[in-house]
């Protein structure tokens, strides 16, 4: 059995699970083999092995059911439900380094958790780790209440201590422009809370009680609005709402709620980013208000249509451009003041589909826990593994540690808003969004996005002139042509970078991959020695991260130019901390095969070997062969990287696509230009397989250009 943690309550509603999420989440991002097991059930839905899938792509076996653990209990058959609970979780950990177990919450008629809790410790030799929320106390009392919890788990060996999480812990609310209208699902203790702003006093105040207690602190949580926030789906389903119009409901949060039954004048001073608009079905000019507002870009999360009455049809049609716009409309037979309230007793759970929330809530606590607590875990591993959540982890670390200013050209796009707020926010980069300030501060505010003055607004208008003549001389054109191209932001960006303004560029979000590539061709250009620009992906694997290239640049390229595109592909790999162990890729992967792939691909394996042998190269080698060892035993043993490939080199573009397809829920990061003299990035293929890039994606394209421009130029060259 692998090191064992037992993450228990020492209270109700601590958001346990939650915690749970965000220490396998800091393990994973240590490189730790990390499993999670659930021994014994939750009443109603089992909602921690899902969660714990989404998060870390962990399986964890069925627990024993709660009216199974509880009869065994009843009958005084501990020794049997303590075999049962280790052979549960000896088939989560087979393979692991560290075991997180979820503890027994408590439920209303159920007394008996600690005690199970207790045996769950003793029966697999478990450090305990107790989660607490202070629910109002000071930092004394919580730790008291704690420190009791602790004792009811009896002596502990000699030497050990024991950890404690303090979850949600809130320094109350701010001024609130809601006043008693606010019915939200975050009214109460998460309303209007400024407890993300906890500060170093009251995190070391919660730090010392917990000391004075001899209970190890191992983070301190501030509670968080935006983790707490439900979609508007979640809303429908928990009112059992009738679904006037989707839009856009399975991502749009409801972050407060609005009663609106006062005349328009005053009802739209409440119509603000993330606020769920009710309002009696019959009141068309409040209806028609919010499609408007809506319409004109402001985010607000939805219409709820109260007391089982429905705007009649001209009224939806004139409504129609925002509902096919996004904008969610919902109906009830409640009236307004009963279905507000039913919102405001939401259950705060994340629901087991919502993986938007389980990875905010997953880093939210993972970046607050003890990095040398950590640490001492994760000197358990053997080798250390590299995770997609590690591979993200070492990537913004690196990106922070760069400081590099970085362009977005599609300034006033709502996703590089959002984009260039989360990644100012978390130190990534120094980003400048260009184009109209004033229109770019405007659809922030209608989307709810807080633009901080680190962000800097570059005025294209202004600022392109002064590139008139430096453009003349590079691209040998005449100063209308090249006034005529600095009305495009992305050149406008790419002179900046060329001449050491700036340190590298993201593009893509609306502009095509030849828009944002061309001026970098033009005026930046390869490196010296470099034939082409090529690009890579980054497939993050449960336990891995493999390099594929070329999948969206070079559509079929020659033997010369895999061979650039191999070499190009291994120094990337090499720039991220991957081991580089190129596989050249063929569709037969017989090397004495015929036809004219097999052919390609050997010369260029040749060639690539001639021109670095330092690498590892080999080649032909199908895919199966080069990703699976178990197949690379049977078809290629005397391969010398099969099995055992870190970059992947395909034939053609389309042989890279349906490789893409082929890797099931592995996490993409890409893609990432290589090639060039400085790093520009587009953003036309990222994320889950071929769909349009969320923010999230362009965050992390933001952290590989930093990247790529720390290093001096695109990493491949």
């Amino acid at each position: 059995m692998p090191r064992t943690l037992l993450v228990a309550p020492a209270g109700r509603h601590v958001g346990l699970s939650t915690v749970c999420l965000g220490v396998v989440r800091a393990l994973d991002r240590q490189g730790v083999r990390v499993a999670f097991a659930k021994p014994i059930a939750a009443p109603g839905e089992e909602r921690s092995a899902p969660l714990m899938k989404l998060a870390a792509r962990l399986h964890p076996p069925e627990p024993i059911a709660r009216q199974t653990a509880e009869e065994l209990l009843a009958a005084g058959h501990d020794r049997t439900l303590a075999e049962q609970v280790i052979a549960v979780c000896g088939r989560s950990s087979e393979g692991a380094d560290v075991l997180v177990v979820e503890g027994m919450v408590p439920e209303w008629r159920m007394v008996f958790s600690t005690r199970v809790n207790a045996l769950v410790m003793r029966a697999l030799d478990a450090e305990l780790l107790l989660v607490g929320s202070p629910r109002e106390q000071t930092p004394s009392q919580i730790a008291e209440s704690v420190s009791m919890a602790a004792r009811g788990y009896g002596p502990l060996a000699e030497g050990c201590a024991v950890g404690c999480v303090l979850n949600r812990v809130c320094i109350g609310p701010e001024r609130s422009d809601y006043h008693s209208e606010n019915f939200g699902p975050l009214y109460g203790e998460c309303g209007d809370c400024r407890g993300f702003k906890l500060g170093r006093i009251e995190g070391e105040a919660y730090t010392r009680a917990l000391e004075a207690e001899e209970l190890r602190p191992l983070a301190v949580v501030p509670c968080a609005m935006e983790l707490a926030a439900p979609r508007v789906r979640d809303v429908a389903v928990a009112l059992g709402a009738r679904v006037l119009s989707e839009g856009d409901y399975a991502r749009r949060r409801v972050r407060n709620v609005a009663l609106c039954g006062m005349t328009v004048q005053n009802a739209v001073r409440y119509f603000k980013p993330g606020v769920l608009v009710v309002t009696p079905g019959d009141r068309s000019d409040i209806v028609l208000a919010a499609a408007l507002a809506a319409q004109g870009g402001m985010t607000v999360a939805g219409l709820l249509l109260t007391g089982g009455l429905v705007p009649g049809e001209d009224v939806l049609a004139l409504c129609r451009r925002a509902l096919d716009a996004g904008l969610p409309m919902l109906a009830v037979e409640d009236g307004s003041y009963a279905a507000a309230a039913k919102i405001g007793a939401m259950n705060h759970g994340i629901p087991a589909d919502d993986a938007e929330r389980v990875e905010l809530s997953a880093d939210f606590v993972a970046d607050r826990i003890d990095p040398a607590w950590l640490q001492s875990l994760a000197g358990t591993t053997r080798v250390p593994r590299l995770s997609p959540p590690a591979f993200r982890h070492r990537m913004f670390e690196r990106a922070r540690a760069s400081g590099k200013r970085i362009l977005l050209p599609e300034g006033s796009e709502p996703r590089i808003i959002a984009a260039a707020s989360l990644a100012q926010a978390r130190g990534i980069a120094r980003c400048v969004l260009m184009g109209k300030p004033d229109e770019i501060r405007e659809i922030a505010w209608k989307q709810g996005v807080a633009l901080t003055p680190s962000i800097e607004l570059l005025d294209v208008a202004k600022v392109a002139p002064s590139y008139l003549a430096a453009l003349v001389e590079r691209g040998k054109t005449t100063p209308e042509l090249a006034l005529r191209e600095l009305d495009d932001s992305v050149m406008v960006g790419t002179m900046m970078i060329s001449r050491g303004e700036a340190d590298g560029l993201v593009s893509g979000a609306l502009h095509t991959r030849a828009h944002t590539i061309r001026p970098a061709l033009q005026v930046v250009k390869t490196v010296p020695g470099c034939k082409l620009v090529s690009c890579v992906l980054f497939m993050c694997l449960p336990d891995q991260v493999l390099v594929f290239g070329d999948c969206a640049v070079n559509s079929n390229p020659t033997a010369e130019e895999l061979a650039d595109i191999a070499i190009q592909s291994a120094e990337s790999a090499r720039a991220f901390s991957i081991p580089p162990r190129v596989a050249m890729l063929a569709g037969s992967g017989d090397p004495d095969g015929a036809g004219e792939e097999v052919e390609k691909v050997a010369k260029a394996t040749e060639l690539a070997k001639a021109l670095r042998p330092d690498l590892a190269i080999d080649g032909p080698l199908r895919y199966e062969v080069a990703i699976m060892p178990d197949v690379a035993r049977q078809k290629a043993a005397r391969a010398p990287l099969a099995g055992r490939a870190t970059v992947f080199v395909f034939p053609t573009g389309e042989a890279a696509r349906e490789a893409v397809q082929r890797c099931g829920d592995a996490v993409i990061i890409g893609p990432m230009m290589q090639g060039l003299a400085r790093p520009v990035n587009d953003l036309g293929y990222l994320g889950s397989r071929l769909r349009s890039c969320q923010v999230e994606d362009i965050v992390l394209a933001i952290a590989l250009t930093a990247i790529q421009a720390e290093q001096g130029a695109a990493p491949g060259t």
